[in-house]
């Protein structure tokens, strides 16, 4: 396949990257600027396919209507792993409106259409709860800044991306060792300062690294998938337990809480992300036979830890 990625030089996008290279796969990543380094790998894992690089200024020039792609994912946005200033709110939505205006812009100047649109997304769409649970087909109620976020972004997209196969990617908390949330939030245990955060009954609905990969590749390769598909464990924690869990596989105490108006004070708005969360259930991927190769968290962290 030929496949285009934007946002391909961030974390998931270059684990992404780097796995469709060693299927063969054609890739070609979109980004502000051309790295110093092609490839994504390491040394004796030589990928069996070339890595091509465009920017977006690029993107929108003559040459690039004659591109032919079988899939695009769209990924590009404002990492929202900084502090939620004013400024900071605009960045993230509007960088990912951007993206994707950008991004569907060109697709509709094709000569020769992809057959899938994979288009980011989050389950921060579906709001916060301590006792609800969310799927697919639960409705879109929530109202505070990531909802809203995340409901203008697949909006866009569905606009953008009229007449194609969409897939709405709405992920949970990434786990890998070399980016995302997850090398942060074991860092207390590690350092033997380990404890639930707030209340701890807030969940964390989590996956894999590895599996958010097969599954945006199951998504590209069944085409009866359309629409929003959860990009998350079968198995989710609460906070609690998945500090637990971490302390448990990396043998650290788990002893000191760290309570919620300390986090506020650390973080500000940004601290919604540790003290809020949801229960939400990948129904779509289940449904049409997607299997996880680390759908409980011992075995994801267990992984994660022979990695480091």
């Amino acid at each position: 396949m030929r496949i285009l990625i934007t946002g391909g030089t961030g974390f998931i996008g270059s684990a992404l990257t780097s796995y469709w290279q060693q299927q063969g796969h054609e890739v070609t990543i979109v980004s502000r600027r051309r790295p110093e380094q092609d490839g994504h790998a390491s040394p004796g894992n030589e990928p069996a396919a070339p890595l091509a690089y465009m920017t977006w200024e690029q993107l929108g020039q003559p040459f690039a209507r004659e591109l032919i792609i079988d899939a695009v994912v769209n990924l590009a946005g404002a990492t929202l792993n900084q502090r939620w200033t004013g400024k900071a709110k605009s960045r993230i939505l509007d960088s990912r409106l951007l993206a994707t205006d950008l991004t569907a812009n060109w697709v509709r100047s094709l000569n020769h259409k992809p057959k899938v649109i994979i288009q980011g997304s989050a389950v921060g769409i579906y709001g916060t709860s301590l006792t609800d649970t969310f799927d697919e087909t639960s409705q879109l109620k929530a109202d505070d800044f990531l909802a809203n976020v995340t409901r203008q972004w697949e909006a866009a997209a569905d606009e953008g991306f009229q007449g194609l196969r969409l897939v709405k990617l709405r992920t949970g908390v990434v786990l890998g060792n070399t980016g995302g949330a997850y090398p942060l939030m074991r860092l207390p245990i590690l350092l033997g300062a380990g404890g639930k955060i707030g209340t701890g009954r807030q969940w964390v609905p989590w996956i894999h690294i590895k599996d958010i990969v097969a599954l945006i590749d199951f998504c590209v390769k069944h085409p009866q998938l359309e629409g929003a598909v959860n990009a998350v464990s079968p198995a989710p924690v609460t906070n609690d337990e998945f500090g637990r869990i971490v302390s448990r596989v990396h043998r650290r105490p788990y002893w000191l809480p760290l309570p919620a108006f300390a986090l506020k004070t650390m973080l500000g708005d940004m601290s919604t992300l540790l003290l809020e969360g949801q229960r939400v259930m990948p129904q779509a991927a289940l449904q049409y036979g997607f299997r996880f190769q680390h759908a409980e968290l011992e075995s994801a962290l267990t992984d994660l830890k022979k990695r480091q």
